[in-house]
């Protein structure tokens, strides 16, 4: 190959004269496609066209999350008041025999004595016996919430009364001395209680637009509150019915299923069987109460919801409540009840209290696993169900 074909250049030590020439870098045209040098300030590039589809969708956002808190606030301030009116209408005697809350329920375990009263009611004053008597026990930390029905013919030791049915604490001295015979009874301490007119129950479920009631058989009851307008169709009806299965109750058919005593499809029926009708009511009525359609009416409704109340309760607590409710899973709720024998005393129908209602007591407070009632123990056996 001769010298002049040689694929290289030589180099010399030292500076040329004249300014240096920098070579542009690899894989970018030294000019561009206009001429110009690819090396040349171009200027600012073009603004971004604004996303206007983001502002079309996070302005109704806004709105619709400023509506539903002003919604919520009117719907608040209604139940305040509703509830504030419950707390006018409880003895305050009741308030001072209750044990002070420790903390909040949120957090901490919380007792309410839950007091059906269908004679006289909350309205007037007046105080027949006690028609229910439930004992709620919550436990948010383990997530558990056990309601004990106590029996209202049990016979118990009323103080300053003797040997009575535990119902009949209420008749001689109102929500306080039913307070301090259930504490007796159980020694488990009362932090709250709520007295129930079951009298005006149907207003706030028809002010809830009705309640939906799993019915776990067929009923046909006694014959009471006869719908008939002369005495010979009375005669002939045969009493009312409900059918198995879910369905959805005004307020006159929820507070007729919760009062029915006897099922003539079913003689094994007692006392316990009514309670738990009452339960089931009661229970509908907080679920429906916490349901978006309940929302969107709050203001309207939202002090009729506790107008058959009388508690110590405030709305911030009951609104603890609630979420704990909401929180705890099926799994976690406890279907309790105190239970033992019957005897005629006096010419009056009594149950004698079990031994095991001591078990039952433990199985609330969690001490130990829940456990059904004991086969052959009869209709008014003491346990407790989960879920």
């Amino acid at each position: 190959m001769a010298s002049k074909d040689k694929p290289y250049r030589i180099y010399r030590g030292g500076r040329a004269r004249g300014p240096i020439r920098h070579e542009p870098l690899k894989g970018r045209a030294a000019d561009g496609a206009d001429g110009r040098d690819a090396y040349a300030y171009k200027g600012p590039k073009p603004a971004k066209k604004p996303r206007r589809w983001r502002r079309w969708i996070l302005i109704p956002l806004g709105v619709l999350l400023l509506l539903t808190l002003v919604w919520a606030l009117l719907g608040y301030l209604a139940f305040r008041s509703g509830v504030k009116e419950a707390n006018d209408r409880l003895d305050p005697l009741a308030s001072r025999a209750l044990t002070p809350q420790d903390g909040l329920m949120l957090s901490n375990p919380s007792t309410i004595l839950v007091l059906g009263v269908d004679v006289g009611g909350v309205r007037e004053g007046t105080q027949g016996r006690s028609d229910s008597m439930v004992l709620i026990r919550t436990d948010p930390d383990e997530h558990r919430i056990a309601m004990l029905h106590i029996p209202r013919d049990l016979r118990v030791d009323i103080p300053r009364h003797g040997p009575q049915k535990i119902n009949a604490a209420y008749a001689f001295g109102g929500p306080t001395l039913a307070i301090r015979t259930v504490e007796q009874l159980t020694g488990i301490p009362v932090n709250h209680v709520v007295v129930v007119d079951f009298g005006t129950f149907g207003e706030v479920i028809d002010a809830l637009g009705g309640v939906s009631i799993d019915v776990p058989r067929k009923v046909l009851s006694n014959k009471f509150e006869c719908p008939k307008s002369s005495q010979a169709a009375c005669d002939r009806w045969p009493g009312w019915r409900f059918k198995a299965g879910e369905q959805t109750m005004n307020g006159r058919r929820a507070l007729i299923y919760s009062r029915v005593r006897e099922n003539q499809l079913d003689p094994s029926e007692s006392d316990f069987t009514r309670g738990e009708r009452q339960q089931a009511v009661i229970e509908a009525i907080a679920d429906e109460t916490v349901s978006f359609g309940t929302f969107l009416k709050a203001p309207f409704v939202a002090d009729d919801l506790v107008s058959p109340l009388a508690t110590d309760l405030s709305a911030a607590e009951i609104m603890q409540l609630a979420w704990v409710k909401w929180r705890t899973p099926s799994s976690g709720r406890l279907r309790c009840r105190l239970g033992g024998t019957i005897a005629d005393i006096g010419g009056q129908s009594f149950i004698i209290g079990s031994e095991e209602n001591v078990s039952v007591i433990a199985m609330v407070t969690g001490k130990t696993a829940p456990q059904p009632p004991r086969p052959g123990s009869g209709p008014f056996g003491p346990g407790c169900i989960a879920g």
